[in-house]
């Protein structure tokens, strides 16, 4: 079969892993005997600096026209150093969420064997952790109006903004998503603040009736951020808005002992999108030493969900893990950071290991 991919490499390592991703895909489609057209846009300080946008309608087009758009990372530091720059990276990443619909971050939170030695937590607490973080994408905080600073700059103001149809639709996905794992769903808010928390309760309290075979619990944010840490195990599916989710799954990503290991999918109206959950991470770029796994982990995703093949996206994970046992990883993760492997070289490894 024939699959058009958008690559949108970015900023920082975005292009270092990317690359690798791509490798991984290649030797995918070689095996199994599928062509992936990959086509080239630009985002983030990258398209700022060509044309004044951080996401072009070119680099849209393509997204639009492809089967899926595998993502790297946006940012630099000549930005995040700016708070007055009036066009910024991530308004790029804001703007693709918004023209293609994508209203649903799914980031799965999982240990590996081989590192649990890695995780910051004790192994008792973590060897095991299997949950999912479903993030209501395209709302909230982000993306309300009215927003924006006084004349003489002495206040700013976010307007956190929320429809019954935006939370009810992205429940519905977190149902589904119970359903096939352990029947659990806890969603994650602060209702007793907040009136966009007491909407979003108020609206999956009306949903339970129609999941009756899913259990379904409700924590405040606080709560959450704290019960993460203290019993990792507990939690199956988590749903929440989109400032808590965004920084509840970097937090739960650190279980894993590394923010490079883990990918996420984002998907909605239009073509889906799949991302490693780390940031550009601009001080590595060009180094070859940041961890490429997140990214071919997003492109297992892609192959999974976005292209309806399992058995390709198996023999990524498979590659993965033997990467892992091997210790054929980056010094981030490296039992012996002597004799660490390049960016590059992690690619190749995982590449060689699909075609045996």
């Amino acid at each position: 079969m024939k699959f058009t991919i958008a690559k949108l490499p970015g900023d920082g390592i975005g292009p270092e892993v990317v690359a690798q991703a791509v490798k991984v895909l290649e030797a995918v489609g070689t095996k199994f005997g599928h062509e992936f057209d990959f086509q080239f846009g630009i985002t983030g300080a990258h398209a700022i600096d060509e044309v004044g946008e951080p996401y072009p309608e070119a680099t849209h087009e393509i997204c639009m026209n492809s089967d899926a758009v595998l993502f790297g990372a946006i940012g630099d530091p000549k930005y995040d150093n700016d708070p007055k720059a009036k066009v910024r990276p991530e308004q790029g990443l804001l703007a693709m969420r918004k023209k293609l619909g994508l209203y649903a971050n799914i980031r799965p939170i999982n240990t590996f064997p081989s590192l649990i030695h890695k995780s910051p937590l004790r192994p008792d607490l973590v060897e095991g952790a299997d949950f999912v973080v479903i993030r209501e994408l395209t709302g909230g905080i982000y993306f309300g109006e009215p927003r924006g600073r006084s004349e003489n700059g002495e206040k700013a103001y976010d307007t956190c903004v929320y429809s019954k149809e935006e939370v009810t639709r992205i429940t519905k996905l977190g149902f589904e998503y119970a359903r096939l794992r352990n029947k659990r769903m806890t969603v994650v808010d602060k209702a007793n603040v907040l009136a966009t928390s007491r909407l979003w309760r108020e609206t999956v309290q009306g949903m339970v009736a129609d999941y009756p075979d899913v259990e379904v619990d409700y924590m405040f944010v606080d709560n959450a951020a704290m019960q993460i840490i203290q019993w990792p195990k507990k939690f199956d599916v988590m749903l929440t808005e989109n400032m808590f989710g965004d920084i509840l799954s970097d937090e739960a990503s650190v279980i894993t002992g590394s923010l490079g290991l883990l990918p996420s999918a984002s998907v909605g109206i239009h073509t889906s999108v799949f991302e490693p959950i780390h940031g550009s991470y601009p001080q590595a770029a060009g180094k070859d030493i940041a961890n490429p796994i997140g990214t071919v982990l997003s492109a297992a995703l892609m192959l999974e969900l976005g292209l309806k093949l399992p058995a390709e996206a198996k023999a990524v994970r498979d590659a993965v893990d033997a990467s892992l046992v091997a210790d054929a990883v980056t010094e981030d993760i490296a039992t012996d950071k002597s004799k660490a492997f390049k960016t590059s070289q992690v690619g190749d490894w995982l590449a060689e290991y699909i075609l045996k």
